[in-house]
């Protein structure tokens, strides 16, 4: 019984496990592809069978497109499966630079490599990730380029002074993290068109009031390209003057936008690049320029001449959105150096701008070289990875694996923080392509950390074609007469051809002589109605189920519509093949419910069934109807083998009994050995089924015995020789003990009595007491009592 139940069970689970994979080939079944190409872009898991024979009698082409493993299990050989698998190659992967400051070697920037690897090839299937790991490491003393932009509008004024000797200070310090630094200087003010300036001559020449010489306003001016000599800046600054301008906010935003795009006049190198931008003010942008009449959208080009931006008046400022992709492009980290005022505007602008940081500018920017190396500090310390925009179709995502085993996934998956010099993260990246592109062509992405020139170059190949798509034979013989190509195993028809073998034109589809081809003999159904007649031959449709299938000449068989057991097609122990169940090895019946082992039967004394029934189905039929259980093993109107075997044993042991008269004739049927104790007799772990017995004989004594049937079907009993007889009992402990117990209870009985007796006269004499304590007795005296005592009075007496 419990194997069979075993065998219920496995039956069940490999039919849940098909339903899996079925499940999984839904996609590819439901593709309907026409073409091996069309079939592995169905999903990753979806396969194509070449094999030329492979389809039977109604199955449309389609039906070569399923699950690798159903494929397997329609016969198809694995040879004959077409399943391209993604891949990935690395083209360059040098390894990541480890030198220390102030080495021998001085390296070029273009020769230290921070990221790895750099270039390789990812071929993509629909549906299949393909992984890669990426390794991020800050190099140390890696170069530096930092270009200051200061407002040079009236009300920073003071900051100036301080900026004037900006160039050796920040030498100083920046030498401690790097030996090679150079540094730029560059200055704004606003558009030189009204409203945000006065176009009178006089303010064009001062634009400041009073005795205050000030230069005229300009929008932008590149006073120092990157160098990396400090006296000169110091010299350069200190000729600059400030200027002034009529609103509040400030062109600053032309001024970002030129600094990023005119590359060769700032002189950028590849190495990182920080540009500070200090003022005390707001900012301008998109679509403020037309107050000025400007409505021509900035083109983001470098507009510099002699060093001057010439075009304020012709552009309008740059939308933040267009700041950033220049900023991001030219792997630019900006530095807002504010003033307390402006603080909350500047960190809105920083969370849109990536790689930025945000530092508060005192008064009189006397605190400008701490607030550059604190924020070159937190934008060194994080890595963020960026990617260019990615072909229609394919997707990406990120894990990171930071400092301190922290890891991240989805959009946080893109970055690390608290990255020290020295330190190395990691980025496992997946790129998914979910459709191919309309024109199959390559395509290549490339991933970079923000604010670092240094990239990965991914060239994306798609595999949207088998491999024995080129092995196709053009108006082959085996498409009717040269209708079609033959490839991967089935015919790709030429266009107005269509059938299997591309036997008809699309003028013939629906003709009549064609239908008379797809009827059964005297029958009016087309296809049996599972289907439709195409050039003369049914094509089963398809039902929702996908792992229901019809089949056959007129699509009159199917394989779910078999008889069923527990619920399962043909009990889940065989395959419904055109409504009858082939069984598996061992079952048997039209629902494959009858197993053909007798292991279930097997009786614990090796019999099938106990020798009382037969085995039918793996469940014994019992032809004894007293006998019952799985193999036969009960009867509840039997006596036991104890009780049964009683007298027989009795009467050969001990030579009384019932049947001491007729012992020889009815009890001859076992063997008898006796033993002198219990404990000689057999113990259970025998291979025969043995039973201990314990019974009463005439004279009430125990007797003990075993029964048990060897292999052969004899019986053999061992009988103790000895019973174990009552003793009588012993009359004087008896008759002592009841006089005892009677002299006892009299005993406690008139204790029992002497003891309620004390306690009633205590309570009675309480009483007593307590009534004489409350008793009032009359005091008064008594009338006719007189007194022997009499007093006089001397009347003359005074006292003295």
């Amino acid at each position: 019984q419990t194997n069979l139940k075993l065998l219920t069970c496995a039956g069940v689970f490999c039919c849940l496990i098909w339903n899996g994979f079925a499940q999984q080939g839904n996609d590819c079944i439901k593709a309907n592809a026409k073409s091996c190409g069309e079939c592995i872009q169905a999903g990753p898991n979806c396969g194509w069978c070449k094999k030329t024979d492979f389809l039977q009698e109604g199955e449309p082409t389609s039906a070569r497109c399923d699950d690798l493993a159903a494929l397997k299990s329609k016969g198809c050989p694995l040879e004959d499966i077409e399943n391209p698998r993604g891949s990935k190659h690395v083209l360059e992967d040098r390894e990541v630079t480890n030198r220390k400051k102030g080495a021998a070697e001085k390296l070029k920037p273009e020769a230290i490599t921070q990221i790895q690897p750099q270039k390789l090839v990812l071929q993509l299937r629909v549906g299949e990730p393909q992984t890669f790991s990426l390794k991020f490491k800050r190099a140390e003393d890696y170069p530096i380029d930092l270009y200051y932009l200061m407002d040079l509008s009236y009300s920073m004024k003071d900051d100036l002074e301080n900026v004037k000797s900006l160039g050796t200070a920040l030498m100083e310090e920046m030498e401690k993290i790097t030996s090679d630094f150079r540094i730029g200087f560059g200055s704004f003010v606003e558009k030189t068109v009204m409203p945000y300036i006065s176009t009178t001559p006089a303010k064009l020449r001062n634009p400041c009031t009073g005795d205050q010489n000030c230069t005229s306003p300009f929008s932008y001016k590149n006073v120092l390209s990157l160098t990396s000599e400090g006296n000169k800046f110091n010299e350069l600054v200190s000729k600059q003057h400030i200027s002034g301008n009529l609103d509040s906010p400030e062109g600053g935003f032309d001024a970002i936008m030129q600094v990023a795009v005119c590359g060769e006049q700032i002189g950028w190198r590849n190495v990182t690049r920080l540009l500070v931008f200090s003022t005390d003010a707001g900012f301008h942008f998109a679509g403020d320029g037309k107050l000025g009449g400007i409505v021509l959208p900035n083109d983001g080009k470098c507009h510099l001449e002699n060093n001057v931006y010439t075009m304020s008046h012709y552009y309008d400022y740059p939308s933040i959105a267009h700041l950033v992709q220049k900023l991001s492009e030219n792997n630019i980290q900006t530095i807002f150096a504010v003033t307390e005022e402006f603080q909350a505007v500047y960190k809105e602008l920083k969370n849109l701008i990536p790689k930025s940081a945000v530092g508060t500018l005192s008064s009189n920017s006397s605190n400008v070289i701490r607030l550059i190396i604190d924020a070159y500090n937190s934008l060194s310390s994080e890595v963020i990875l960026e990617n260019t925009k990615l072909p229609k179709g394919v997707t990406i995502s990120y894990k990171s694996f930071c400092k301190n085993g922290v890891n991240d996934t989805q959009e946080d998956g893109r970055k690390c923080s608290n990255i020290s010099i020295g330190d190395e993260v990691r980025f496992e990246i997946n790129i998914t392509a979910n459709e191919c592109p309309k024109k199959e062509q390559n395509e290549t992405i490339k991933i970079k950390p923000l604010g670092f020139t240094e990239e990965v170059e991914i060239y994306l190949q798609f595999i949207c074609e088998c491999q024995c798509q080129s092995e196709g034979e053009p108006n082959s013989p085996a498409c009717h007469e040269g209708n079609g190509t033959f490839e991967c195993g089935a015919c790709r028809c030429n266009e107005g051809r269509i059938g299997r073998l591309c036997e008809c034109s699309t003028d013939e589809v629906n003709s009549e002589d064609m239908d008379a081809y797809c009827r059964r003999e005297n029958s009016t159904e087309i296809c049996s109605n599972n289907g439709e007649c195409i050039c003369g031959q049914c094509v089963c449709k398809k039902r929702e189920n996908t792992n229901e299938v019809y089949s056959g000449k007129y699509c009159e068989c199917d394989n779910f519509n078999c008889d069923r057991s527990n619920g399962l097609i043909c009990g889940g122990n065989g395959i419904c093949k055109c409504r009858v169940c082939e069984c598996f090895p061992n079952f048997t019946g039209s629902a494959c419910d009858c197993s053909l082992d007798t292991a279930p039967c097997m009786a614990s004394n090796g019999q099938i069934c106990n020798g009382r029934g037969t085995c039918e189905c793996g469940t014994c039929n019992c032809t004894d109807p007293k006998f019952q259980g799985p193999t036969c093993e009960m009867c509840q109107t039997c006596l036991g083998v104890c009780a049964e075997h009683k007298d027989c044993v009795q009467c050969r042991a001990f030579q009384k009994g019932e049947k001491k008269d007729t012992c020889t004739q009815e009890c001859g049927h076992f063997n008898m050995t006796l033993v002198e104790s219990r404990d000689k007799l057999p113990q259970p772990g025998q291979p025969d089924p043995l039973s201990h017995c314990k019974e009463k004989d005439v004279d009430d004594c125990w007797f003990y015995f075993t029964y048990s049937v060897n292999s052969n079907g004899e019986a053999n009993v061992h009988v103790v020789e000895t019973p174990e007889c009552p003793s009588g009992p012993d009359i004087i402990p008896i008759v002592a003990g009841v006089v005892a117990g009677i002299v006892l209870i009299g005993l406690a009985l008139l204790l029992i009595w002497k003891l309620l007796m004390i306690i009633h006269d205590r309570r009675e004499f309480a009483k007593f007491e307590k009534e004489k304590m409350n008793a009032k007795w009359d005091t008064g005296e008594n009338p006719i009592y007189k007194s022997a005592v009499t007093t006089v009075v001397n009347p003359k007496y005074e006292g003295k």
